[in-house]
């Protein structure tokens, strides 16, 4: 067997295999990718250790590994789900918790660990500016609370940036919810008694309306249940057999006059109504009251589908859903994340806008007294200088008639690289057309809840109907709305980078939602551009309706635009095909060829404006 030649290899080797003796899993894949490090039920995802192995990548490889792998190890998936809190800060607050309590355990038992992932939180704070906060706010709460969670459970010292960001909330943490805190210990090794424990925190810290209903109460409403409806199917215990008793007991003067009473007690409600039945017939002269007309359907591409409830929907903008210093920080992060590739995209920007600019109208206003002297009237000229009107001046008119919308997919599955590639394209996008006159709206889409929010505790509350459509909450976001100058909207891209932000795709409202808002626009030519990495998934949704409802409804919606044709849809698949959804679109599997096939995409589409062909041709005719 050949040997590698990455000196980098015997160490990666040497921490796979120690990882999965930490793990206590051997058939766990663990693989080293330039993505951001995750785990799932059978494989993990550790940060990329280059050839040149510097001392940040291999502490950084090794504390990641060693978080990662205690909490394979020590985390049960269903406990954290059952006890999870709905409101999303009360749900960071408490994964980050659980995080701490996994690292806090494993150090317990194997103190190595502890070092090793101490230099990962340093790199993370470091990477997040958080030894530059000075201000509690701009700290978030729910990282506070698993580094305080990690030094009250190991008693160890937190890295600089760490150990700013925990002692800004300290006193907060500590004034609300002290008495809980002093059970710590006692709760460290029980995932269950420590999920109460961090639900208690969360109640103690003033977000109790977060938290949802208690599991253990539902359990024992469950158990009541049962118990009443063995009851209803025990006939011995049911009234209905005492008043049978009862009635066997009377005597039969007694039990003549019950149904004596009986009949005339139906006589009297037949004689009402007949009463109510006439004055129902008597109808006053005139038309028949109209029938309330039926509610309009969810989707204007398919009538069928339907929401269960859109009372908890939100349309909202991006500044609102971060405080203005959050939002300059994350564009700062978004910024220094991708220094090394703003190179390419501007190169590629700058490539549009000069394809854009060869393309405008060019035309010639004709018979002006100065200007170009006209060449067709040269000899009129040359007979008689004092000829008037002989000039021509040149006309130039930009792409004032188009707006560009630009959807992205803000789930889950695009956390990491391709989110950070789709904000800064966007930007540079946004801002290439911008010098070119063309409008542009760049928009967002994914859901305020993981597994459904708000729409499903009330489906539950309702006896759980079959079919009820959409659950889950619907979040839609406007980074930057059409008529908004770029420079006052560019922060706002930043918020993708927000921790928590991205969840579940529901793509076909997100699409209606678009086209809804670009088809209310005044310019002529409207282009709508979605990016995604896949199909629609909402596992609350598509927990109980048909396993292709989204899919069918994203269809419909699509056929419904491409068919009234006043939109030209296009769209960019990142790591996944969809020209079957899409008429017009391209795939790429690496997001680094993102920002090219957005430029390429647009450049073609403005290439094949039959308005541009003739203005081009018209310009060359007239040269």
């Amino acid at each position: 067997m050949k040997q590698s030649d990455n000196p980098a290899d015997p160490f990666k080797k040497a921490l796979v295999e120690a990882t999965k003796v930490m793990a206590d899993d051997a058939e766990l894949s663990v693989n080293f990718t330039v993505d951001p490090p995750g785990l799932t039920k059978d494989s993990m995802r550790l940060p990329q250790v280059s050839r040149r192995m510097t001392k940040a990548e291999v502490l950084l490889a090794r504390g990641t590994a060693d978080a990662l792998a205690l909490r394979h190890k020590f985390h049960d998936p269903s406990v954290a789900a059952r006890y999870a809190p709905q409101g999303q800060l009360a749900r960071d607050i408490f994964d980050a918790m659980e995080i701490a309590r996994t690292e806090a355990v494993g150090a317990k038992y194997m103190p190595g660990t502890a070092s090793n992932i101490d230099a990962k939180i340093d790199v993370e704070a470091s990477r997040k500016g958080y030894d530059q906060i000075t201000n509690m706010s701009e700290a978030p709460l729910a990282v506070a609370a698993g580094y305080l969670i990690r030094h009250l459970a190991t008693g160890r010292p937190l890295p600089k940036g760490a150990d700013n960001v925990m002692e800004l909330w300290r006193g907060y943490i500590e004034d609300q919810a002290g008495g809980t805190l002093e059970n710590l210990a006692e709760t460290l090794d029980d995932q269950k008694e420590f999920a109460k424990f961090a639900r208690q925190i969360i109640d103690d810290l003033g977000y109790g309306d977060q938290l949802g209903d208690d599991p253990d109460q539902e359990d024992d409403q469950d158990d009541g249940a049962e118990e009443d409806a063995e009851e209803e199917e025990n006939p011995d215990s049911t009234g209905e057999d005492e008043q049978e008793d009862q009635e066997s007991e009377a005597s039969p003067e007694q039990q003549q006059e019950q149904q004596q009473d009986q009949q005339q007690a139906q006589v009297s409600a037949d004689d009402m109504a007949e009463d109510e039945l006439s004055e129902e017939t008597e109808m006053p002269e005139g038309e028949a009251p109209m029938d309330p007309p039926p509610p309009p359907p969810v989707s204007d591409a398919d009538p069928d589908y339907q929401v269960f409830n859109t009372e908890f929907d939100e349309e909202v903008g991006a500044e609102d859903l971060a405080e203005p210093a959050e939002l300059e920080r994350l564009r700062a992060y978004l910024d220094q994340q991708l220094e090394p590739l703003k190179g390419a995209v501007s190169r590629l920007a700058n490539k549009l806008q000069r394809r854009l600019q060869a393309q405008q109208s060019r035309s010639w206003e004709f018979d002006r007294e100065e200007g170009i002297l006209d060449a067709g009237r040269l000899a009129r000229v040359v007979a008689n200088p004092t000829t008037p009107l002989s000039f021509k001046i040149e006309k130039d008119t930009e792409f004032r008639d188009t707006v560009v919308t630009l959807l992205l997919d803000n789930s889950g599955s695009m956390r990491g690289r391709p989110i950070s590639i789709a904000a800064i394209c966007a930007d540079v996008l946004a801002r290439t057309l911008e010098r070119c006159a063309v409008k542009v709206e760049v928009l967002g889409f994914t859901t305020k809840a993981w597994k459904g929010g708000q729409s499903r505790e009330q489906w539950l509350n309702n006896g759980r109907p079959l079919q009820p459509g959409r659950l889950n909450d619907l979040r839609h976001i406007i980074y930057k709305s059409a008529d908004a100058p770029m420079r006052r909207t560019r922060d706002n891209l930043g918020l993708m980078m927000k921790e928590g932000l991205l969840k579940e795709n529901i793509d076909g409202e997100a699409l209606e939602w678009a086209h809804r808002r670009i088809m209310a626009r005044p310019e002529q030519r409207k282009i709508l551009m979605v990016i995604s990495d896949g199909a629609p998934v909402d596992d609350s949704t598509l927990s109980v309706n048909p396993a292709n409802y989204l899919e069918k409804h994203l269809r419909d919606v699509i056929d419904m635009v491409e068919k009234r044709k006043a939109v030209e849809l296009i769209a960019i698949g990142i790591g996944h095909d969809v020209t079957r959804y899409y008429d017009r679109a391209v795939t790429i599997t690496d997001a680094d060829q993102l920002a090219g096939a957005i430029t390429e995409q647009l450049a073609s589409l403005f290439d094949s404006d039959p308005r541009a062909r003739a203005r081009v041709m018209g310009m060359k005719r007239a040269g």
